[in-house]
C-alpha cells in the first residue's frame, strides 16, 4: 500500500531569521517579549532573542509534506522536546527516519529532530503521519533515500 519502508529518511536545511519571528506572530499572535525585546531576552535565561518553537518545528511539517512521506502527508500525532533555544541566523536542519510503517492504512511513523549549525540538537521527538492516496497517487514521484544516503536539503531539492 505504501512506498514508504522503515530506514528510509529525508533532511531538510533552512537558516531562520528575523523575519521568520514576525511572520509567524502575524499568523499565531505571539508577541512573546523573548522574540522581540533584545533587553529583556538578554536578561532572560536565553540570554538573547529566540525563535518561536513553531517556527522550529515548522521545517519538520515542510520535510513531511514535501519529501517523507510526501505531498498529502498530514500529522495525526506528535511529541516534540524542545532541547535548546534557536536564534535568528541559526541554521536548521530538519530530519525524519521512518520507524514504523503500517500495512493497513497509509499511516507512518518517524523519528524526527532538528539540529543547528553547531549539530546542537535543537527539537527531538517523533511523529505519526497519515498520507492521503488520492493526493499521493497525484503528486510527481518522489525518492526516500535509505538511511546514510545523501539526504535532500532544501538547497539541492527544488
Amino acid at each position: 500500500m505504501t512506498s514508504t519502508h522503515i530506514g528510509d529518511s529525508a533532511r531538510r536545511t533552512r537558516t531562520v531569521t528575523r523575519r521568520d519571528i514576525e511572520l509567524f506572530t502575524a499568523i499565531s499572535g505571539d508577541r512573546n517579549p523573548v522574540h522581540y525585546d533584545e533587553d529583556l531576552a538578554a536578561r532572560s535565561r536565553f540570554g538573547g532573542i529566540v525563535v518561536q518553537g513553531g517556527v522550529t518545528s515548522g521545517l519538520l511539517n515542510a520535510l513531511v509534506a514535501e519529501q517523507l512521506p510526501g505531498p498529502g502527508s498530514v500529522f495525526l500525532e506528535v511529541s516534540w522536546r524542545f532541547l535548546a533555544p534557536v536564534r535568528p541566523g541559526d541554521a536548521l536542519t530538519a530530519t525524519a527516519v521512518v520507524t514504523a510503517v503500517r500495512d493497513d492504512k497509509p499511516v507512518t511513523t518517524l523519528a524526527t529532530s532538528v539540529t543547528n549549525q553547531d549539530d546542537v540538537l535543537v527539537l527531538d521527538g517523533t511523529a505519526v503521519v497519515w498520507r492521503d492516496p488520492v493526493v499521493s497517487a497525484a503528486s510527481p514521484s518522489t525518492t526516500h533515500p535509505r538511511a546514510g544516503s545523501p539526504a535532500p536539503t532544501q538547497e539541492n531539492i527544488a
